[in-house]
């Protein structure tokens, strides 16, 4: 039964598109438009919007003057949350707000919406931004009533680069060139890895043909407000690479390991061979040794018979019949013996081919997942990282694929251990997956829309393994359902995490399982 479920998601999965992977994309669903309803005795006299960004799945970051209104007449003044996917719009309630930093936090009292990640790292004149919000110019274009509003929709991206950093009245900003309108303000920006490096608030004006230049709160800034309304958010400090970048550094790092390893391969192989040689050597000089032995006592034995032989016939020809007896028999069986040792003298290299044909018969056994407690630590020159913490990773690997006592992974095409994680409430696919020997661990996410997280989803609720099992046909289901889940995703993850493992002893051991 587990086999038929799970080929029904295999041919379910085929018919599945995947969307391609896209940094800007997965972004724009942490962006939210935020509406400001004013009401006086029941009646609204008053409307407004912005746009934000989620960092964290309930809290709203954007600007203070799109949620002034609210800090001014919190009675008469309503906080709306309009995400950009899904069919629903959320209310809003104001958590921290700074005037002077033009910062705002958000609560949704109500409802998820993906996070994003900040960037804290520097940044360069140059740098590729793109703003993303909702802008007030496209909404009168599109708008065909207030409904439009508070509807969800994508937001509207616009492309620019990074002019330099500038003080407005104290609070840093950056200045760029990616086009914002009214109702940008409070929308992020973002590098193109997707992580927000500032929050769009104000524009120059474009009077007598100058071109207008927009400008964006500083991470500095955004950073100092949310420590002081003591709020967490996710922060990456490394550089932007692009998943291509990241891969030929992958790929040149594992060209020079397997080069290293093949050329430590050759020099074991080629001490194997020399110590194969010397022991055949030996093995040769000894056999020819015995060999050359026996000829020799043959040899002895041989002239001492013919001398026992000639004194028979001495004693013989002397009538001591006696004498020539002994003298003759000794001789003859001397001579005999003589012609067996020789006979059956060692032959010098029947030995040798047998060691010879002995080696070439050893064939390695196949490789099985390496078992015992590792702790991983990220390698950034072979990764691309984006949104996630690159914290060391401590992993125990057991028998049959059961990763950390709990997690059941299976063995793929390529050789590798993997496991496809499909949360209930995350927009994130996450392929872990660590090689035989347990020291490459790898771990790639999706971030992906609602559509493709649903069927996924769908896709998992089959034949999952809760814990580890031995069960072959359970294994061989899950396995199938694993792969019918890949096919769902994007040909390229938005995020590849790569891990060099070292292999932990004694208590280093159990203290890393204590803290997973």
């Amino acid at each position: 039964m587990t086999r038929l479920i799970a080929l029904f998601l295999a041919l379910f999965a085929l018919t599945l598109p995947a969307h391609a992977a896209d940094d800007i994309s997965a972004v724009s669903r942490s962006v939210v438009r935020v509406v400001t309803v004013a009401m006086v005795e029941g009646e609204v006299v008053g409307f407004g919007h912005g746009s934000g960004i989620a960092i964290t799945p309930t809290r709203i970051l954007t600007n203070a003057h799109v949620v002034e209104s609210a800090a001014k007449y919190p009675q008469n003044v309503a906080l709306g949350i309009v995400p950009s996917e899904g069919q629903k719009s959320y209310a809003g309630k104001l958590i921290a707000i700074d005037t002077k930093r033009d910062l705002a936090l958000i609560q949704m009292t109500e409802g998820r919406v993906p996070s994003a990640a900040i960037y804290t790292g520097p940044l360069d004149s140059g740098t590729d931004v793109v703003a993303l919000g909702y802008p007030g110019n496209v909404d009168l274009a599109t708008a065909r009533s207030a409904a439009d509003y508070i509807t969800p929709r994508t937001p509207v991206r616009s492309e620019g680069n990074l002019s330099n950093t500038q003080s407005v009245d104290g609070i840093a900003t950056l200045v760029h060139t990616a086009k914002i309108s009214r109702g940008n303000s409070g929308g992020p920006l973002v590098d193109q890895c997707g992580r927000v490096v500032g929050i769009n608030t104000f524009i120059t004006r474009a009077d007598d043909g100058d071109s207008p230049f927009a400008f964006a709160i500083s991470v500095r800034e955004i950073a100092r407000f949310l420590a002081d309304a003591q709020q967490d958010y996710a922060s990456v400090g490394t550089s932007c690479l692009s998943l291509a970048e990241a891969s030929e550094r992958d790929r040149a790092a594992m060209e020079a390991e397997a080069r290293a390893a093949a050329e430590a391969n050759a020099a074991k192989a080629a001490a194997a061979q020399l110590e194969r040689q010397l022991r055949l050597q030996r093995a040769n000089e000894d056999a020819l040794a015995a060999r050359e032995n026996r000829i020799a006592l043959a040899g002895v034995l041989f002239v001492l018979g013919a001398l026992g032989a000639g004194a028979g016939l001495l004693f013989y020809s002397q009538q001591k019949r006696r004498e020539a007896k002994i003298a003759g028999g000794g001789g003859a069986a001397l001579i005999l013996l003589a012609a067996i040792l020789f006979l059956t003298r060692p032959d010098a290299y029947a030995e040798i081919a047998h060691d010879a044909a002995a080696d070439e018969t050893l064939t390695p056994a196949a490789p099985k997942l390496a078992e015992g407690s590792f702790l991983c630590t990220i390698e950034p020159n072979r990764s691309r990282i984006t949104v996630s913490s690159t914290d060391d990773v401590p992993v125990t690997l057991g028998e049959g694929g059961c990763v950390n006592e709990r997690t059941q992974y299976t063995q793929g095409a390529d050789g590798r251990w993997q496991r496809i994680l499909v949360p209930n409430e995350e927009a994130t696919v996450t392929i872990a997956s660590i090689d035989t020997a347990g020291q490459d661990y790898r771990v790639e996410r999706y971030l992906l829309d609602a559509e493709t997280m649903a069927k996924a989803r769908e896709i998992r609720s089959g034949a999952t393994i809760k814990g580890c099992t031995a069960d072959s046909e359970a294994l061989a289901a899950f396995a199938t359902q694993q792969e019918a889940i890949r096919s769902t995703l994007p040909p390229t993850p938005n995020e590849r995490l790569v891990y060099g493992c070292q292999r932990l002893a004694g208590a280093a051991a159990k203290q890393a399982a204590a803290e997973k």
